[in-house]
């Protein structure tokens, strides 16, 4: 949660208080809130209670706890303490469990994350024509279908063309089959595969013919080589690259990936220490834990939710690319995941910034940061993509 969210998460407490006439006041066109100053509690705080205590004719104090019942009880918030004449002190929820449980899947399963047996029962059969982008979709395809627990055999209607296998494509059989057999039929290159590795390369060239959907028309021209954001292909692979170069430097500092860490609950005898903007009366929500994170520390922003929902989808858009036979979706999917590192990259740096010392926030940060990179990686594997350290 960004201090954006919480004000307005604040002012929506605001409007239900007043709606449900437990306050009879103006709503505040917006909330102001601010970091706690050094020594006081939680993470954030606000005075929207002084702020509305005239017009509702009530002690701020009274106010505040109107306030306070409402806003604990939001997502994103841990604990809503009162401290001093009426200021509202907030302790935001530590990730979320299921996203250290996708973290923790991604790190045990590796580039496999993603794979499973949703496809077990199945047995495969593919054809294909003599044609550079219906043989490497079907190898794709197939890539896809056993790695979720689907057995597989590729026909294609004549000889292989021998320029395949530089694009890694395998083919089990030749001719017509006896019986029809499913049809992979994307739009064709209108070039050969020679052609294509002449002036691609195996990689840019199964991008190319991998990431349109099949009824669209595959752009096969020298943007595929450029070595800039317009690329997504080089997006994709600069992502990975960076994230194994964040892998090195924090090694050199001294430090690896780590969960951010999480908070136990405390009993409430021991959560009245400490007071914000130099109060003296302190009270919290019962049985709320202590705050997770230090004011330095928190180690997500806004930025980090688009990536971890990206990682956690992955599954998903694995097992639908298998079903529907559309590597395209993969591709997409990657693209995806590279956008969002970058954004979480340049919000919440993995690694500390001249004389800053490493963190639990920047641990956390970088193992975010190499769940990207192994998802990144596996996808590429997928379609038969390399995904290099350096680029």
């Amino acid at each position: 949660m960004t201090p954006a969210d919480l004000s307005r998460t604040v002012l929506h407490a605001v409007r239900r208080a007043v709606d449900e006439d437990a306050l009879r006041a103006p709503v505040p066109a917006r909330v102001r809130v601010e970091r706690t100053r050094p020594g006081g509690s939680g993470d954030y705080a606000c005075a929207v209670a002084l702020q509305l205590a005239g017009p509702a004719a009530l002690p701020a104090l009274e106010v505040a706890a109107i306030l306070r019942e409402r806003v604990a009880a939001e997502p994103g918030v841990g604990r809503v303490e009162i401290t001093g004449p009426g200021f509202l002190s907030f302790t935001l929820d530590a990730p979320a469990a299921g996203d250290r449980a996708v973290l923790d899947a991604v790190r045990e399963q590796g580039l496999a994350y993603g794979h499973g047996d949703a496809l077990r029962e199945e047995i495969l059969q593919f054809h294909h024509a003599r044609e550079v982008r219906a043989a490497v979709t079907a190898h794709a395809v197939r890539r896809l279908v056993v790695a979720q627990g689907a057995r597989v055999r590729v026909s294609c209607e004549e000889a292989s063309d021998p320029d395949w296998a530089r694009l890694g494509v395998t083919v089990d059989a030749h001719g017509t089959p006896p019986v029809p057999l499913t049809g992979i039929r994307p739009v064709p290159a209108g070039v050969t595969a020679g052609e294509l590795l002449e002036r691609l390369g195996p990689d840019a060239a199964r991008w190319g013919l991998l990431r349109p959907a099949g009824h669209d028309r595959a752009a096969l021209g020298p943007a595929l080589l450029v070595q800039g954001e317009a690329n997504p292909l080089f997006r994709v692979r600069y992502a990975h690259a960076r994230v194994r170069a964040l892998t090195r430097g924090a090694a050199l500092l001294g430090f690896t990936a780590g969960h951010a860490p999480y908070a136990d609950p405390v009993p409430d005898s021991e959560s009245h220490a400490g007071t914000a903007q130099g109060a003296g009366h302190t009270q919290h929500t019962p049985g709320a834990p202590h705050a997770p994170y230090g004011e330095d520390s928190f180690p997500y922003d806004g930025a980090a939710r688009p990536l971890l929902d990206l990682i956690a989808d992955h599954p998903g858009v694995l097992l639908a690319g298998a079903r529907h036979r559309a590597p395209d979706r993969v591709a997409r999917q990657l693209e995806a995941v590279a956008h969002a590192f970058f954004d979480f990259h340049d919000s919440c740096p993995p690694l500390p910034a001249g004389d800053e010392k490493p963190s639990a926030a920047h641990r956390a940060r970088l193992a975010l940061a190499e769940a990207a990179g192994t998802v990144l990686a596996g996808g590429l594997s997928l379609l038969g993509i390399r995904a290099p350290e350096h680029l």
